[in-house]
């Protein structure tokens, strides 16, 4: 599928306002759900301005085939504009938006997560359903708005690698696994660690097989053509000139996580 018809797809799909019905298609014939008539997981996944669609997509992917109701949340349900410049609309507004929920999830995006950081609304909306959702989650820079929220005080956590050192200051203990669970909190990694997030916490709310299986249909079997995924392995020349290149939005989020902690008197 080339560049254009991906963006053409997609960008079809966010206008409706049904992103999240992607899926539906191969949910019905290939995921099974895991109790025949058992009430549907309710997820509640914040959109906004500047978010990493992949971040987004690759959890809700999984949740899809999990035949979840899927609720995208706003502040309104006019459209946002991610990283790579395709629409997504909200299906939910915040007083919309279930409170019952057995999953909050916050994609990434440094720019859009560095912006909400401080926004009392966005940080109110994930106080008052993180204290109630069954599990609280992110993927990437997500898990500095849950830290800024005040939901990862005194639980361990990851973020995407070049903030993951700012989680402490807003109360978390920082793990650098891809994946890190912690009593009901789970967060990711950096983007692409969408993936083995939603698996992990597909094996969790309905078994190591129905993850299984949704991994088979998804064909996630991961073969990088580089090691350099991580800043461990990766060429060092290349971790600096990401950091010098990220270095002014990096600074930022550092300012809003010293402004977290003296918000939340840690």
């Amino acid at each position: 599928m080339t560049n254009d018809m991906t963006r053409r797809n997609l960008t079809a799909l966010a206008a409706t306002g049904a992103l999240s019905g992607l899926f539906g298609h191969v949910r019905a014939a290939e995921a099974q759900p895991a109790e025949t008539g058992s009430a549907p997981i309710r997820v509640a996944m914040l959109v906004h301005p500047d978010m990493v669609l992949l971040d987004l997509v690759g959890p809700l992917t999984v949740f899809s085939l999990l035949q979840a109701e899927i609720h995208l949340v706003w502040k309104s349900r006019a459209a946002v504009t991610s990283d790579v410049k395709i629409p997504v609309a909200p299906t939910a507004t915040f007083s919309e938006c279930p409170r019952d929920l057995d999953v909050l999830f916050l994609p990434g995006g440094l720019k859009g997560s560095v912006a909400l950081m401080g926004d009392s609304e966005v940080l109110g909306f994930l106080a008052e359903r993180g204290a109630q959702a069954r599990y609280v989650t992110s993927v990437c820079t997500g898990s500095l708005l849950l830290g800024a929220a005040g939901l990862l005080k005194g639980y361990r956590a990851t973020s995407h690698w070049y903030v993951r050192d700012l989680l402490p200051v807003m109360g978390a203990e920082l793990q650098t696994d891809r994946v890190v669970i912690d009593r009901n909190r789970m967060t990711g990694g950096g983007v692409t660690a969408g993936l083995d997030f939603g698996l992990t916490l597909a094996a969790t709310l309905k078994g190591e097989e129905t993850a299984r299986r949704i991994q088979l249909v998804l064909e996630y079997d991961p073969q990088p053509p580089f090691d350099s995924g991580a800043p461990e392995r990766a060429d060092k020349t290349n971790v600096q000139d990401v950091l010098a290149r990220r270095s002014p939005l990096i600074a930022m989020a550092k300012a809003q996580a010293e402004q977290a902690r003296s918000r939340l008197s840690l």
